[in-house]
């Protein structure tokens, strides 16, 4: 059976510009979160003055032409990806046999809105002419094609939340299916707009500790008040392993299972008692040949919600049983907020990193640990993980019920 490697990382998040960065920055527990430099409280009565904005801006990287074609999710992906492709080796491939999967949650909402100040105050020939190609959500898969070259098929499977997962589910599933021996996969997000600070604001899903930026993310403690909205992308490079052997590529790790779940149950709510959840672990597991007994980390998508934590952590425990006791649980929403459509690739990417140096990273911000919490909670500092062949999970979930878990192993 074809078995699908990881190859190649490239990220850009709140917490670095890079995979190196970002991972140092991880391990060490820093919060990326801070105090949005803007008038948007005053001039918009918005209640939320913060944000994990990435670390370094776009405009620091890519050149002026770049900037003015691409929305900012675009262009966030397009920097993870040159460093995903050069991580990788710049592989040598033929392009019907590459393929893109690069998603985003909300897609380019800067750019619609922009347009549309620029249409009321303005009049219709100051749109810009690329305005669609910039807002539509397939956008950032469509530069990453573009960008690599790839002939076998560019999707962007929109699923809120669990996207950027999703997508490297899509990537892991051209590869098996044939279509492609390297997919470019991953997800992207750039929606820190006065527009979505005010939604998730208004459905009372975000955290208002105002005061202390740094401090708001809190998953699983028991003063947990909501999610903090985050930006960034995370990419990888999948190769069959076939064909990374063949050209003597570095394997980081392997995505030996996905699961896929829905839960049917409400617009943005999950399932209480976590039933779509926990499927979407067991057949990730089950996909991949895998055994609970052998899952020794999971990345949880611990958003710091009131309720949306602990159903995800009984969903773990209903899983694993008692070897959830001996399960390194790590959420890192608490150090660089929710980066929505890019969450679930940059999480894998982080658990890939665990893998590979054997260290889960922490969760900060947990003085309080919910008392209903029965899984093994990472907090402050880095653990080690054990040696041989291991597990990792990364759990991604979205508005509308979807479920994606992507299982890593080392070997």
């Amino acid at each position: 059976m074809t078995k699908v490697a990881i190859t190649g990382l490239g990220m850009t998040t709140p917490l670095g510009g890079d995979v190196p960065s970002t991972w140092e920055a991880a391990l060490d527990g820093r919060s990326g979160v801070r105090t949005l430099d803007n008038d948007w409280v005053e001039k918009y009565g918005l209640e939320v003055s913060f944000a994990g904005q990435v670390a370094v801006r776009p405009e620091e990287v890519l050149t002026r032409p770049e900037m003015k074609r691409m929305d900012p999710s675009a262009q966030m992906a397009i920097i993870a990806t040159r460093e995903a492709w050069a991580n990788a080796g710049s592989p040598e491939v033929d392009p019907d046999r590459l393929g893109a999967a690069v998603s985003s949650g909300i897609g380019g909402v800067w750019t619609l809105l922009n347009a549309w100040d620029t249409l009321k105050e303005k009049g219709a020939a100051r749109v810009l002419p690329l305005t669609v190609p910039m807002l539509m959500p397939n956008s950032p898969a469509a530069y990453v094609e573009l960008e690599i070259g790839a002939r076998a098929g560019a999707h962007a499977p929109v699923s809120a939340c669990a996207s950027g997962a999703e997508a490297i589910a899509t990537g892991y599933r051209m590869i098996l299916e044939g279509r492609a021996d390297v997919v470019v996969a991953g997800g992207t997000e750039a929606a820190t707009h006065p527009v979505t600070l005010a939604s998730f604001g208004a459905m009372q899903a975000l955290s208002r500790r105002n005061d202390d930026p740094a401090g708001a993310s809190r998953p699983y403690d028991v003063t947990r008040d909501g999610f903090v909205m985050g930006e960034g992308s995370g990419i990888i490079v999948l190769e069959s392993e076939e064909f990374a052997k063949a050209r003597g590529a570095r394997i980081y790790a392997y995505l030996a299972g996905v699961g896929l779940t829905s839960d049917a149950y409400h617009i943005a709510a999950p399932e209480p008692n976590g039933r779509g959840q926990a499927r979407a672990m067991r057949l990730a597991l089950e996909s991949g040949g895998l055994s609970p007994q052998n899952v020794a980390h999971i990345n949880a998508h611990a958003t710091s919600t009131v309720v949306g934590d602990m159903i995800e952590a009984r969903a773990i425990r209903s899983l694993l049983g008692a070897h959830a006791d001996r399960t390194l649980l790590s959420a890192t929403k608490s150090m660089m907020g929710h980066l929505l459509g890019g969450a679930g690739a940059v999480e894998s990417i982080l658990v890939i990193k665990a893998i590979q140096d054997r260290k889960a990273p922490p969760t900060i911000n947990v003085t309080q640990p919910d008392p209903e919490l029965e899984v093994d909670l990472v907090c402050d500092i880095p653990r080690a993980m054990p040696q041989g062949d291991v597990v990792g999970i990364n759990n991604s979930f979205g508005f509308g019920g979807h479920n994606c878990a992507l299982a890593f192993t080392n070997a």
